[in-house]
């Protein structure tokens, strides 16, 4: 397994442990819990981001420039 491979795994985790903790910050029952699960949540998504951030730099992750007509297409489409 390369670095890449351990970076997409590292990855897809994250995402995994965020929409856990995005469910349990949903349904939690009381304020305390809900914090304790909230701060669980912002820690996990910084380092999401922060994962993407190096995969980015390293160009495993790349991003495609979309025109601006597409866009404007989309919005559109969902405001009508």
């Amino acid at each position: 397994m390369d670095d890449r491979q351990l970076m997409e795994n590292m990855l897809l985790l994250e995402k995994g442990a965020c929409d856990l903790l995005l469910h349990g910050t949903v349904e939690s029952c009381s304020p305390d819990v809900n914090h304790a699960f909230n701060c669980s949540l912002n820690a996990s998504l910084q380092m999401q981001g922060q994962i993407y951030e190096k995969m980015q730099e390293k160009g495993w992750y790349p991003t495609q420039q979309v025109e601006m007509q597409k866009m404007a297409a989309v919005k559109q489409k969902f405001q009508g």
